[in-house]
């Protein structure tokens, strides 16, 4: 694989001294936003975000109904901007996730949110943007400056803003002390070998990324940076579903990438590795229980619902040095900026 330097490279690096500044500089923003939420005693909680940042949100859409019974619901950003549609949301709380803070379409939802009786908390990597103005909460993230245009300091950092917000809300002890671990687990990631697949995708063409639980948010977002970053076309499935009508495309030798943590759904998610496997894909799958698949090395943490977040670390570093070795700039994918404003 390539030895050259790119900025994405350096920003994965980065990764665990981001997690524990925004632990430590934006602790108290964290806790504060936790105990409102508390107060609200809401029925549910909303998500208002696009790309990354609704990847961040699925995966804390299962922290949400894994820890504190609380479903969430996906608004598209739409209802408010291009619609101007208002939503009934008293008695919520509302995660508005974007890292620049500047979209229109997601300032105005926010906005629309609040004005519906919501609890509105933006979660972004500018606490002067206009959708922290828009927020009665802000947590910031504290991940210093982005240059690359794919965003991996900033999603790793949204999810576990989040994830610490949902924590202090529940008082959950054991998630608490796991992500203040996080640092050091996520350092261990960032330098974990996934060589093996890198070198089989460096001439692929498609492939599926497969998740369960918190973990399919992850495989959600790899599939986004393939493209961005590889020029790839990956599809995303719960490992539920692909076998369903997906596992159709499936012939020999066609790559497939499986997302499992250490939690209930590993040997379902594994299951599905071995069984596309055995039909003739090359499925790499980050679990030593697999049989058929190649397994893939994972950095376990201190609780399942942390393990998603070092895999998705382990795959950034992975798909930076593929871009290289497909002979494309991760730091600048064709048609894309670093900030996307939509209406």
């Amino acid at each position: 694989m390539p030895e050259t330097q790119s900025l994405m490279h350096r920003e994965v690096r980065e990764i665990p001294d981001a997690v524990a500044r925004l632990l430590d500089s934006g602790g108290a923003a964290i806790r504060a936003a936790a105990a409102d939420a508390r107060d609200c005693d809401p029925a549910y909680v909303a998500t208002v975000a696009r790309g990354s940042s609704d990847h961040a949100c699925t995966y804390l859409k299962y922290v949400s109904e894994l820890t504190l019974g609380l479903p969430v619901a996906s608004i598209g950003p739409s209802v408010a901007s291009i619609y101007k549609a208002p939503l009934k949301l008293s008695g919520s709380v509302c995660l508005c996730v974007s890292q620049s803070g500047r979209s229109p379409d997601i300032v105005e939802m926010a906005q629309s949110a609040r004005a519906g009786g919501a609890l509105t908390v933006a979660v972004t990597n500018d606490a002067g943007s206009p959708l922290a103005r828009s927020a009665e909460r802000v947590l910031a993230l504290h991940a210093g400056p982005e240059l690359s245009v794919a965003a991996t300091k900033t999603f790793v950092t949204s999810a576990v803003a989040g994830l610490a917000l949902l924590a202090e809300w529940k008082g959950d002890a054991a998630l608490l002390a796991a992500i203040a671990a996080l640092p050091a687990h996520l350092d261990r990631a960032a330098r974990t070998d996934w060589g093996a697949l890198g070198d089989r995708l460096t001439s692929a063409q498609s492939l599926y990324t497969l998740g369960r639980g918190p973990g399919f948010a992850m495989s959600g977002e790899a599939a986004l940076k393939f493209k961005e970053t590889c020029l790839i076309h990956a599809e995303n499935y719960s490992s539920a579903e692909v076998l369903h009508g997906p596992v159709s495309i499936v012939q020999e030798g066609f790559p497939v990438l499986a997302f499992a943590a250490a939690d209930a759904a590993e040997s379902a998610v594994v299951e599905v590795a071995d069984a596309l496997a055995a039909k003739g894909a090359e499925v790499f799958v980050t679990s030593d229980k697999a049989g058929q698949a190649a397994r893939l090395p994972a950095v376990r943490t201190d609780h399942p619902l942390t393990d998603p977040i070092a895999l998705i670390v382990s795959f950034y570093a992975m798909v930076e040095r593929v871009a290289l070795a497909r002979g494309i700039d991760p730091d600048r994918p064709r048609h894309l900026n670093k900030v996307t404003e939509t209406v």
